[in-house]
């Protein structure tokens, strides 16, 4: 999916020995969206911009060792290792023939290495140049910001579709605003940007600034601009959205004091798991500390001063808990955070309350959105059947208040609540609002110039679109049984008009999918090689959603 900005100039953070300042370039194809002001809470703002930085960064996406350069030497290596095996076997002659041999390789592979040394010394000059010089490259989008009647807010998306991150600023962060107009814009973002925003300090006088500049230069003067073009996958995009929608779920709330997330950030920088499952599992209990399991080494961090205030015991199960580091940098200057469990396997979000800041850390329920979690949850499926007309109404009149709850939509609307949140779900799926974790508010923001073509995002493949429709005409029956030391075996049929295939899959206690196998033509020819058949996914999507 292809993004077109357009930037009248490059963002940018300056700084002296009295003063700072930062001035962010808006995308001057969207409508115009600006905001003018002086900084007044200095540090917090700076960490919290920093968190923010390491999500849209963040990769945490396994990466295999390059054993190119050891495989070409084991390459040479193996006719000489040979030679030299059988060389107690053979006679002079022969021994002289591999003393020959030996030579001719020898020359062969020096100059080979004349040959292809330069090529490889460029390759990995080229790449340090781009993570060292211009980082920009390595990022998948620039963030997204937001300026509403009370606050200032961004958001980002990581490069491992995995994290996504929100910065909300309430215009108490600002002692001076001098002049803004609501929307929602990119803003042109570099690596240097990160460097820079080190050196804000709470003595000297910082401006804030969503350049207005852009929009008032004449059209005639087009080479103060610069266009970019990012090409983005569509998972990125669909992971963005269902982030997002996963907001609105039915959640499990608690919070945490900073010394709790910092006894999480400390046993995860000390210890490295060898070994599945790698999840927290957190108990709650009623009245009770809240207790973190860290699992596969069974550590258990009691929270002696967050209790659970919840009206029933719960045992929630999250993976990818490395990401939480990215909130290391916001313990000294948060007050308290509120974790939102949505279900086991299933994404959570971490807000941490900076006074007049909220940062927003969701999390997918994985760290790898591989084709071993897919059929899972399906966030992008239509949740409610809204007329047009509705549909209409409630964003127009979320679009003149910017943001409102369910309730005052209701008031002034005269919409049913569940007509309402119903378009509500709607415009979220489809990157119009969003909701505000914080206050509980539905905030209008429009994720992208253009309307995004949620049909085709919604499924990562036609496998996952068969999948759903199997299931959707319930035409998919299961059994499960729960194996020790395996992991769940789940063991189904699915109707097809034709035939009638029998998929069994096992799940083992990181929730992949472990084994598998199928008696149609996908697995027979293909096996797991390209990943699942569309029967063993229609069998995880009936088991989730049972």
């Amino acid at each position: 999916m292809l993004f077109n900005y357009r930037y009248s100039g490059q963002s940018q953070v300056y700084s002296n020995a009295t003063s700072a300042g930062i001035s962010f370039s808006p995308d001057t194809r969207r409508d115009p969206t600006f905001f003018v002001g002086r900084l007044h809470k200095k540090i917090a703002f700076r960490e919290a911009i920093s968190a923010l930085h390491d999500v849209v960064v963040a990769d945490a996406r396994f990466k295999p060792k390059d054993k190119t350069a050891y495989k070409e030497w084991a390459a040479q290596q193996e006719s000489l290792w040979l030679a030299e095996y059988m060389q107690g076997y053979d006679a002079q002659a022969a021994n002289n023939r591999i003393a020959e041999i030996r030579g001719t390789l020898r020359d062969i592979a020096v100059e080979r290495e004349q040959l292809m040394s330069p090529f490889y010394k460029a390759r990995r000059n080229y790449f340090e140049y781009l993570y060292q010089k211009d980082r920009d490259a390595w990022f998948v989008l620039d963030p997204v910001i937001s300026v509403h009647p009370d606050e200032v807010f961004f958001e980002c998306f990581s490069q491992d579709e995995s994290s996504y991150g929100k910065l909300s600023a309430s215009y108490n962060v600002f002692k001076e605003i001098s002049d803004f107009k609501c929307g929602t814009t990119n803003i042109d973002y570099s690596a240097g940007l990160y460097n820079e925003f080190q050196k804000i300090r709470d003595y000297k006088e910082t401006d804030f600034k969503i350049d207005p500049a852009g929009f008032s230069i004449q059209t005639s003067q087009e080479e103060l601009y610069h266009e970019v073009k990012i090409d983005l996958p569509d998972s990125w995009v669909r992971g963005f959205l269902q982030v997002s929608a996963a907001m609105t779920l039915p959640a499990v709330s608690f919070d945490l004091h900073p010394m709790d997330v910092y006894n999480f950030c400390l046993w995860l920088r000390r210890f490295k798991e060898k070994h599945g499952p790698r999840s927290i599992r957190y108990v709650l209990e009623p009245g009770k500390p809240v207790r973190a399991i860290f699992e596969p080494w069974n550590k258990e961090i009691v929270c002696a001063r967050s209790v659970y205030q919840g009206p029933q015991r719960r045992e929630i199960r999250i993976w990818g808990r490395r990401r939480l580091l990215i909130l290391e940098r916001l313990i000294p200057v948060a007050k308290k955070f509120t974790v939102h469990l949505t279900g086991t396997g299933l994404p959570s979000f971490y807000i941490a309350d900076l006074g007049d800041m909220q940062f927003t850390l969701g999390l997918s329920g994985w760290t790898a959105n591989d084709w071993s979690r897919a059929g899972q949850f399906d966030l992008m499926a239509p949740r409610a059947i809204v007329d047009d007309k509705a549909c209409l109404r409630t964003l127009s009149f979320l679009q003149s208040k910017w943001m409102a709850t369910p309730e005052t939509i209701v008031a002034g609307t005269g919409l049913d609540k569940a007509t309402v949140l119903g378009a509500l779900g709607i415009y979220t799926q489809a990157g119009k609002v969003i909701l505000d974790l914080h206050t509980g508010q539905y905030r209008f923001r429009e994720l992208s110039r253009d309307p995004l073509p949620l049909e085709a995002l919604r499924f990562a493949n036609p496998l996952e679109a068969a999948a759903s429709r199997w299931v959707d005409e319930q035409c998919v029956t299961f059994t499960a049984q729960d194996i020790p030391d395996v992991g769940l075996q789940l063991s189904g049929a699915v109707k097809s008009p034709s035939r009638t295939y029998h998929p069994v899959i096992v799940i083992d206690e990181d929730k992949k999918l472990s084994e598998a196998h199928c008696d149609c033509h996908h697995y027979y020819t293909n096996k797991l090689y390209k990943g699942p058949c569309e029967h063993m996914l229609a069998l995880r999507m009936a088991y989730a959603r049972k």
